[in-house]
């Protein structure tokens, strides 16, 4: 069981709590900062942080891990679409007074579901192995590996296609939670609704939506770039969740003097969701039991 713990101080402390432990729990969050989720982008798929090691001028200890962790808060913690897109968000719904059990109780009922739990994940995990070879998406997310696995895992448990659905389901709504809680990448999904392309800089877009709505803009100006570049930056950040909601933006340099164009266009495609098979040579006999 991973220690629950606060939040680190710097990437330093992140990767050597990773380096000692398989799990990590950060509990009673209420927001993270730019670097941290950052570094937990590079932890989810793998990740190593170099300091020099002490006594020496030349020589590095290097630490390296891809770990699981566990963001619990009230509030939404996760505010930036990379991390959003490698995260499965979980909304539960509060505990009653009457409801709730001690630490005791809870543990006592856990210990004596612990076998069945154990033994339910080690099936899976050897359906995964024999099915591994076998799985095909019809589109991979970001976490690619990640949802192979879990798709050849799946029928050992469900229903072929159960994970597929579910996972699709909770990335849009990660996307649609992003958004809207994004200005920017709200205003851009209200402009292209109106529009098939546009194209022009970043500066023409700052004026463009500066001009043409002033509810794009957060009152007291928070989270709005000051300057084309910033603007270009988040919109570079928010290019995935756009792409699946039907917003293509493609950066480029055009002209001699190698100006800096901002390309956008509308599509009715929603790349969010995929279509997965297993063969039967992968599936093996026990995929149609239940759990």
């Amino acid at each position: 069981m991973a220690p629950v713990r606060a939040l680190p101080r710097e990437e330093r402390e992140l990767m050597i709590a990773a380096n000692n432990g398989h799990l990590l729990a950060f509990d009673n969050l209420s927001g993270l900062p730019a670097w941290l989720s950052d570094a937990l982008c590079r932890l989810a798929s793998g990740g190593s942080f170099a300091v020099r090691q002490l006594y020496t001028d030349d020589e590095e200890v290097l630490f390296k891990a891809a770990r699981p962790t566990l963001l619990n808060g009230i509030e939404d913690i996760i505010g930036r679409s990379d991390l959003a897109d490698r995260a499965i968000l979980l909304t539960l719904g509060p505990i009653g007074e009457e409801q709730r059990r001690s630490e005791t109780e809870l543990w006592r009922e856990f210990e004596l579901a612990r076998p069945a739990i154990l033994g339910a994940l080690l099936d899976a995990a050897a359906h995964g192995l024999r099915a591994v070879g076998s799985v095909h998406l019809g589109r991979l997310p970001r976490m690619a590996d990640f949802a192979l696995w879990a798709t050849a895992c799946e029928t050992g448990l469900w229903p072929a296609n159960t994970f597929t659905r579910a996972y699709a389901a909770n990335r849009k709504a990660a996307i649609e939670g992003i958004i809207d809680a994004d200005p920017i990448a709200a205003c851009v999904r209200e402009f292209m609704s109106e529009r098939p392309s546009w194209t022009g800089s970043a500066a023409d877009l700052l004026r463009v939506s500066v001009q043409r709505s002033s509810d794009c803009i957060p009152r007291d100006g928070t989270g709005w770039p000051k300057n084309p570049r910033v603007l270009a930056g988040h919109l570079r950040r928010a290019q995935t969740f756009l792409r699946a909601l039907g917003i293509e933006i493609a950066f480029s340099r055009e002209g001699r003097a190698g100006s800096r164009v901002i390309r956008m266009r509308s599509f009715p495609e929603n790349t969010v969701s995929t279509v997965s098979s297993v063969s039967d040579s992968g599936s093996g006999a026990d995929s149609e039991q239940q759990p």
